[in-house]
């Protein structure tokens, strides 16, 4: 039988403990928006970017694992299809040990440029444009841990992917298919210095909703894209801001894939040589628990989970971590 995971959230398991000083009402108190909601809607997922020491060898792996297609390789970075719903970009970064997220960029509504731009500026935002002159326009922002925010219109690649890819990969594939599906963004899991500020800008900003505040994390349902669990410190807590905070990072993506057989898919992984480490986020074991998934390490390093959600079930995971009634 395997092995379960730690349970996710410090203050899951009670308040007032060694891992959750705080009580119930310290630690899931609001803060003060970061500022007004713009009324913008989160439609559609353009595209993730990834910097890697070695693009083509991770494209590769996608393609072979996750069912990923090629659209495009340009000698610098491959772009590809995530089903019909969402596209990434392998960009590529010799200097780099290990991949890491550089920057997402989501489709909203409404879209007026002139608008967009001022709503931006006015909340202390320094926009920068980035059009194709095709139609594509969209403005970059810094969040409040420093990550790449792109927002844009829906002719990016959210519209390129309504016709189909036919790239052809650089690098042969590490194995072969085991025929699954990416069918879902199970979560973008984000760790910064203070989670409630981070929570606060993609709610106000981007129209995201909440689920839950444990005290240590909170997680924000993107739409109908995917979900943001947003991890870190707290800023209600007394001891916050006296140790060193932590490096913002996206230290890890999830996605829903399809067909799903909680045996079968360890097996599979360790056909192909990648280690499974099981992860329900409760300590239940796997073939019982509410949230069912595997992590297992990209060939650059990256940690990739995958699961068995999908947008129907999106909740099973929140409502699995959400601390009991109080």
């Amino acid at each position: 039988m395997a092995a379960t995971a730690f349970g996710q959230g410090r203050c899951r398991d009670g308040y007032g403990t060694p891992g959750c000083p705080l009580t119930a009402e310290q630690a899931t108190a609001p803060i003060n928006p970061v500022f007004d909601p713009t009324g913008w809607k989160t439609v559609a997922l353009d595209h993730i970017t990834f910097q890697l020491p070695d693009y083509q060898k991770e494209a590769a792996f996608y393609v072979a694992l996750m069912g990923w297609t090629l659209r495009s390789d340009d000698g610098k970075q491959a772009v590809l299809d995530i089903g019909n719903w969402g596209s990434v970009l392998f960009t590529q970064a010799t200097e780099q040990r290990t991949a890491t997220v550089h920057s997402l960029c989501f489709v909203i509504e409404p879209w007026n440029a002139a608008k967009v731009e001022a709503e931006l500026r006015r909340r202390g935002l320094t926009p920068i444009a980035d059009n194709d002159g095709k139609g594509f326009e969209s403005f970059h922002v810094k969040d409040p841990d420093g990550l790449d925010l792109q927002v844009a219109n829906g002719n990016g690649f959210a519209r390129a992917r309504k016709t189909p890819a036919a790239g052809r990969l650089a690098a042969p594939l590490p194995f072969e298919s085991p025929g699954w599906k990416s069918v879902w963004l199970d979560h973008i899991s984000y760790g910064v210095p203070n989670y409630k500020r981070t929570a606060s800008f993609y709610t106000n900003l981007l129209g995201w909703k909440e689920t839950y505040d444990e005290g240590s994390q909170h997680e924000l349902l993107i739409g109908d894209v995917g979900d943001m669990i947003v991890r870190g410190g707290n800023p209600n807590s007394p001891d916050f801001g006296k140790a060193p905070q932590r490096v913002a990072r996206i230290d890890h993506i999830s996605y829903g894939i399809s067909p799903w057989d909680t045996d079968g898919v360890k097996a599979e992984l360790e056909k192909r040589g990648l280690r499974a480490r099981v992860d329900t986020s409760t300590r239940d074991d796997i073939h019982v628990a509410a949230f069912k998934s595997y992590h297992t390490t990209t060939p650059n390093g990256y940690d990739l989970q995958i699961s068995y959600l999908t947008h129907d079930t999106r909740l099973a995971l929140a409502n699995a971590v959400r601390p009991k009634a109080r």
